[in-house]
């Protein structure tokens, strides 16, 4: 009985040759199937990520940091209602992100509270969720006239700020 015993756990390599060809199928066969599907997909021309036209991907990714953009600086000022529609409707209408909604005197009387120079300041400078509208598509004044536009909405009796005059040429 003793002799019969290890027949059946046995397995299928019997000899060293057989277990050296097992071995080499089994680790180096695999290596170099890798080695050969990487070279296959790596070996043909293809176009920077995302990029149809290289040449315009390439000059984008090494223009200058600064641009200049030129603006008429003589264009009549926005008038408050226009300026919040175009800047300042998108999260004020819905209330977004904590933002007074248009009109809602509750939402706007402790704002108010801290006078016309502190909300063109926070409008301007950016408060909150809020970014900073200065320096943007619109001039300051025309970011003051939104405010109180939005403000006078909301309660408050703000007057419209009026376009400086010009200096006298001498």
């Amino acid at each position: 009985m003793s002799d019969n015993a290890h027949d059946s756990h046995t397995g299928p390599i019997k000899t060293p040759k057989q277990l050296l060809w097992t071995s080499f199928f089994s680790f180096v066969v695999p290596v170099f199937l890798i080695i050969g599907l990487v070279y296959y997909v790596t070996k043909a021309d293809k176009p920077a990520a995302g990029a149809v036209n290289t040449e315009l991907a390439t000059a984008q990714r090494i223009q200058r940091v600064g641009a200049v953009e030129l603006r008429d600086a003589n264009r009549p000022l926005q008038a408050g209602a226009d300026v919040y529609k175009a800047q300042c409707a998108a999260c004020h209408d819905a209330g977004l992100v904590g933002a007074p909604k248009f009109g809602a005197a509750a939402d706007w009387a402790p704002r108010l509270g801290q006078g016309y120079d502190a909300l063109v300041q926070s409008a301007l400078k950016g408060k909150g969720a809020m970014g900073a509208q200065g320096g943007g598509a619109f001039e300051d004044l025309e970011i003051a006239r939104a405010v109180v536009h939005l403000a006078n909405a909301g309660g408050a009796s703000f007057q419209e700020p009026a376009q400086p005059e010009a200096a006298p040429a001498q």
